[in-house]
Formats: C-alpha cells, structure tokens, sequence
C-alpha cells in the first residue's frame, strides 16, 4: 500500500508502537506487522486519521523537540514512555485534541494489529497467538474443508405465482418450518433477506464478526441501507447501524443465528412459562404466564434434540422438568476449565454438569464431530460440526422437491383480506442496483424473521381493515422487546486454566435459578464462557488494575490469557411494555420501507437479578482458587440482541398478546409465527431450543389445519 501521508509519520508510528508493544523473546509491535494494519486502517477510517490521530502525532512530535530537543523517535525508551504516559493522564495541555483520546485511540488500534488476525492485515504469523496460547483451530488450513449441502436458489422469475406456505427467514424457526410443511407434501417457499454464504464467505476476521463487530460483521445485513434508529431517553431518535450495540443485530442469512451461534441447547425450566403465578407481577412489567406450559412443549424438545442434534448429558441437571428420552450424542469432552470449576462446585455444595450443545460430539448425519476450534461463536463452523437451520432442517426440506429458497430478498409487505385472512406476500430484491417487486400468493404465511424484524414487517403490513399493522388493533404489536441481560465474572489464577480446546463453554449450574430461598426474581443461568479471542481478551478480560501496553502489558497479556476464567450467564428478564418495536416516522431502508424504530430500558429486578448472579460467580472463581476476581456489570438499556424475543407475544386474550397458544396471529386463519417472538418470557437460557421445539409444534399446528 502506497499512502504518502502515512509514509510521513511511519517513524514516529514505528516508535509508538514498540513503545507500546516492545521487543523481547517475542516479536515487537512493528516486528509482528502492525504498521501494516495501521496503514490499511488508515486507508478505510480516514475521518479517524486526520481528526484525531494525525494531529496527536504531529503534536506527541512537538513535545518531544520542545522537551528533549529530538524528535520522539530519537528519544530513549523512558523518555518515549513518560511522553506517552502524560498522554494517557490527558496531562498534556495545548494540544488541538484531547491527548487522552488520542492516546486510547491509536493505543486500541496498535493492540488491534498485534493480538487480531492476519485477515485484518497485522499480527504476522500469528506470533502473538502463539506467544499467549490461542489456538485457533485444530483444524489444519491444508486438511479438506467438509463439504456444505448446497442449497439451491429459486430466481425471482422463477418463482410460482403461487405457494401452500411462504415461510419469511430462513433461521432457526424458518428452517423447522420449511421441513415439517415440505414434508408432508406442502408447496413452500422460503424467503430470506440475508445472502446464502458458504464457510470461506463468512470469514474469520477477529474485529469483522458477530462477536466482536469492530469495524464490521462477517454475516448480514449489509452496512449500508439497513438502519435502524434508537430512541434516547431525551426523545430524539438517532439512528444506528448494524454494527452498532444498540442495533441489536442478529444475524441475517441463510440459518440465520445458527449459522454462527455458540450453539447452547437449554431447555426453558417449567416455571419460566408460569412465572407471573409464581413470583407475582413486579410495578412497571409486564410479566404474564404463557398459555403454555412445559408438559406442552415437552414433547418438542425432545424432537428438536433428535432431528437437529444435541450433545449432551440428560441427568447432568436434574429438577428442570421431565424429559422422556436422552439426548442423541454425549456430551462434548470436559475442558481443563470445567474439571477445575466442577471440584470447586462441589466444595460449594452447588450442582453442576455439562451444558447441551447443538454441536456434533460424534460423527452424525454426514458430518464429523467437532474439531474443537477457538473460534467458535461469531464464526461458521470449519467442520461443519454445528447444527444449524442451514445444514440440517432446510437440507431436509430442499430434499423434498417441494421447497424454493429466494435470498437476497425482502418482503416489504404481507398482503390481507378483512385482517382475518393472508393472501400472500410482497417481495423486493436489488440485483445490480435496479430494484424489482414481485407479489406471491400464499395459502399460509409464517413469519419468522427475528423478534425486531417480524414485529417490524406486521407494523409495515397496515391495510384499510388495520390501519395500525397486522395483529396490532390493541397495540401490542412491538410491545415486551427482550433480549438477556448477562452478568457475570472474571477470575486471574497462578496457573493456566485454560487448554486452548473449544468450544469453551463446557459445565453449568443452575442453584440460582428459580431458588425457593431467594427473593430475586427468576434468577438464570451460570456457565463458564465460550474461548475468548485474544483482542477479545485485552478490550475485555484484563483486570481492572492491570497495565495495558509496554513491557508490563505485555507480560500481563502473555501471562493471563490461559490464567483467566470467565464465568456469566443470562437472567430472567423482567419485560415491560415501554420496551418496544416501532416504525421509524422519518428513516427508511434503501427499499423505501419505514425501519425499526427501537426504544425502552431493562426493569430494575433484571439489574436486581443480573447483580445476584455476579456475585455468585465471584463465589464460585474463588472457589475454584482464583487470587484476583472482578464482576462485570451491565447496562440499564435496552436489552434485544441476539436473544430478541417478546414482541409478538403469545397468550390467550387478543387484549394482551398477538399470538394464540397455537402460534396463529389472533383472528387469523392462516397467518403463523415461528420465532422468538413469541415468547411471553425469555427463560434464564440461551432460547433457541424453546425456538426450535416452538417451530416444530407450530408447524404441526398448520398441517392440522389442511
């Protein structure tokens, strides 16, 4: 890359980074190639460059010849450090930015280049991994890529004029869906806005995907065209993008979350469907029963566990309801983690097992068991080991010669008649940039694009007969958004607990979930976490009190990252009414369509809940034999992400909810939801197992209607 501008300040650039990341027994900054993922970041954030840190070079620059009389590369080492440390105390007066801003700005992006991956241009032959411990996979880059189930496209020529069922997402509830109504002889089209990607697709930037989305994401939706706005506690409506926290984006493409997802298989505990009965509703929520209880969604489970495939142990958590059958697969083998972290439950006298994951533990359907890579959520899967809706329950419908599967692909509107029936659905598609409409009858119609975008596409589906959008004549359409609310903590030990095996996330306990002694509300879930990518590490899991650059820096990245422990789980979130989907009454998306409009903030007994929890992970890592142990807190915003869930809730009065205990939008015959969606609460675990199970019995419910 020839950049004249950055050729001008390569020396002092070159300076502050092995200032920052000195030399040693293992490579400097400059050594391990980070110029180069300055200089390329340079090219792509120049806004960045020339406001903030182009004028804290030339003025870091100036203070070293009005100091010292040399230029800051000529400086010794104390003399470079000291310049930077007044920098970092923002001591530095008269400069034309904050030197603090400045210092933490280039600071993150030289540690970018050092600990992220070589896909973003730095970290040269991964030597920094190497020096910390992270193993990326087991995987050899030379060994054969397990062939991906192509799926087939339908153009958007090619498409009927008419359909049984057009299924809108193609996710975990889409995929269940398009199996179950291609199966038993349907005609089904699925539709899905995101983009069909193969592994190499995806890709494996550390600072480009779901779990850490820096600068960008590896999956969907695009960057451009797609916002959503956020309303702030002032009133005014900013507006966000997909890589944005308060976008809450879940991925958008062909299996949508499955496609990257950490793959935990929990089931809901009976009392989360009845937990207004058991705990009363707190002021200012809107905690209801579901229509439904476990015994219900039994059987689901199970089918869900079986036909999509679970690793697992069934007894390894006893008191979370009657199951009928194990799981299909083992469990994954036990990290050095958990083994640790199981023999300091006991001394507690807490129970705790394996946690059930939608991850081959042997070899299944075609597809080995897992490699047990670093890279786990955020990423596909180099095995092709996770179960998802791409490799199983939509392989299986396109199996059928009755299922069509459209990508790249809106569905601006879904078409009514009276607000009792659908009668199809409005489709959008760009193809070198000329936009195309066409309209598709359907028989039924099953919305599962995500809790956001479903309650999104009802709002944007207003007829003459519901002027306020599909299902919304008492306004609950949007209402009771929730997501999880994580909380949890970190604990640095005298030797390494960690193995560098994925997936990570291997043992839970469940002794503050719906606990008869605790006056917390629900409770939730506690696991350790899923192996942290090493850049994930330094922005995240580094003590408090620890130095975070020069020589200690990297002695403490070098000596904690296998020393550390990260325990968290989700909570019960409490939903609220206020915590809602809108539409947007100035911004559009590139098709012209109104975007989501999202406001609302998590209820105090979520904090309430979220605070127990940390400190019980405090408990259990000092147990465990941590010397050093610190919480992690979270926010009071809204909770959404990739949990979103709420916002077509089911019940059993058309007053208070959208869906029936059947999944049917109220007083329609024809009209289904698929997705977390429904959910009346969200349960203490990863959701998408209730999701599954859901999509099963749902779908079963519009076969009996035929």
């Amino acid at each position: 890359m020839n950049n004249p501008r950055f050729d001008s300040f390569r020396p002092i650039l070159e300076a502050v980074t092995d200032r920052m990341i000195p030399g040693d027994d293992w490579p400097s900054g400059t050594e391990g190639g980070v110029l180069a993922y300055l200089e390329r970041h340079a090219a792509e954030a120049a806004g960045i460059w020339s406001e903030v840190i182009a004028p804290g070079l030339r003025a870091l620059e100036e203070a070293a010849i009005a100091r010292y009389a040399r230029s800051f590369a000529a400086l010794t080492a104390s003399e470079q450090e000291g310049l930077l440390q007044e920098a970092e105390r923002d001591a530095m007066r008269n400069w034309p930015v904050s030197s603090r801003s400045f210092f933490n700005t280039l600071l993150s992006l030289i540690m970018e280049g050092y600990y992220g991956s070589p896909d973003s241009g730095g970290n040269r032959e991964t030597k920094s991994w190497t020096m910390i411990g992270f193993r990326p996979g087991t995987v050899g880059e030379q060994q054969p890529r397990i062939p991906e189930t192509e799926l087939k496209q339908t153009s958007l020529d090619d498409l009927r004029d008419a359909y049984d069922a057009v299924i809108v997402g193609a996710g975990a509830g889409g995929s269940v869906a398009a199996a179950v109504l291609a199966e038993t002889g349907l005609r089904v089209l699925v539709v899905e806005r995101g983009s069909w990607l193969r592994y190499d697709d995806i890709g494996r930037d550390h600072l480009r995907n779901h779990r850490f989305a820096q600068y960008g994401h590896n999956t969907g939706p695009g960057l451009d065209g797609h916002p959503r706005t956020i309303v702030l506690a002032s009133g005014q409506e900013r507006i966000t993008s997909p890589i944005d926290g308060d976008y809450h984006n879940n991925v958008m493409t062909v299996g949508g979350g499955t496609r990257i997802y950490g793959a935990q298989a929990w089931r809901f505990h009976p009392d989360d469907f009845r937990m207004a009965s058991r705990y009363g509703i707190p002021e200012g929520s809107s905690l209801s029963d579901w229509p439904i209880r476990y015994e219900d969604l039994e059987p689901y489970y199970e089918r869900a566990e079986w036909e999509v495939g679970v690793s697992g142990d069934g007894d390894a958590h006893p008191g979370r309801g009657k199951r009928m059958r194990q799981y299909p697969m083992p469990p994954l083998p036990s990290t050095l983690e958990a083994q640790r972290l199981a023999r300091a439950a006991d001394k507690l006298g807490w129970d705790a097992g394996a946690v059930p994951l939608l991850i081959n533990s042997m070899e299944r359907d075609g597809r080995p068991a897992c490699g047990r890579c670093g890279q786990c959520v955020g990423f596909a899967c180099p095995t092709n080991s996770k179960n998802g809706g791409h490799n199983t329950m939509l392989v299986r419908a396109m199996a059928t010669g009755n299922c069509d599967l459209i990508c790249d692909t809106i569905v601006a509107a879904i078409d009514t008649e009276g607000g009792k029936r659908a009668t199809g659905v409005r489709l959008i598609q760009e193809r070198k940039g000329v936009i195309r409409r066409r309209s598709v009858r359907a028989g039924h119609v099953v919305v599962a694009a995500g809790a956001i975008e479903s309650a999104r596409l009802l709002l944007n589906s207003a007829s003459d007969s519901e002027p306020d959008g599909i299902g919304n004549r008492y306004g609950q359409v949007g209402r009771h958004l929730q997501g999880h609310v994580y909380s949890g903590a970190y604990g640095l030990f005298d030797d390494p607990v960690q193995d560098g095996l994925g997936p990570g996330v291997s043992i839970a306990t469940f002794r503050f979930d719906h606990r008869s002694d605790s006056r917390i509300i629900g409770g939730g879930l506690l696991a350790n976490e899923f192996t942290r990518l090493p850049i994930l590490h330094w922005y995240r899991a580094l003590a408090p009190s620890a130095p975070r650059w020069g020589s200690a820096g990297k002695a403490t990245m070098r000596e904690t990252y296998l020393r550390t422990s990260h325990i968290q789980g989700p909570i019960q979130e409490i939903p609220n009414a206020d915590s809602r989907v809108r539409l947007s009454g100035t911004v559009r998306d590139r098709f012209g369509l109104p975007v989501a409009q999202l406001s609302g903030s998590v209820h105090p007994e979520s904090l309430r809940a979220s605070a127990m929890l940390a400190e019980q992970a405090e408990k259990w890592l000092w147990a465990a034999g941590a010397r050093e142990v610190w919480r992690t807190v979270p926010g009071g915003g809204l909770s959404a992400g990739q949990h979103q869930a709420g916002t077509l809730r089911m019940g059993d009065e058309p007053s208070t909810s959208v869906t029936d205990p059947s999944g049917r939008v109220h007083g329609y015959d024809n009209l289904w939801v698929s997705d977390g969606s429904v959910h009346v609460t969200n349960g203490g675990v990863n959701p998408v197992l209730t999701i599954l199970a859901l999509a099963f019995r749902t779908a079963e419910n519009l076969v009996k209607t035929k």
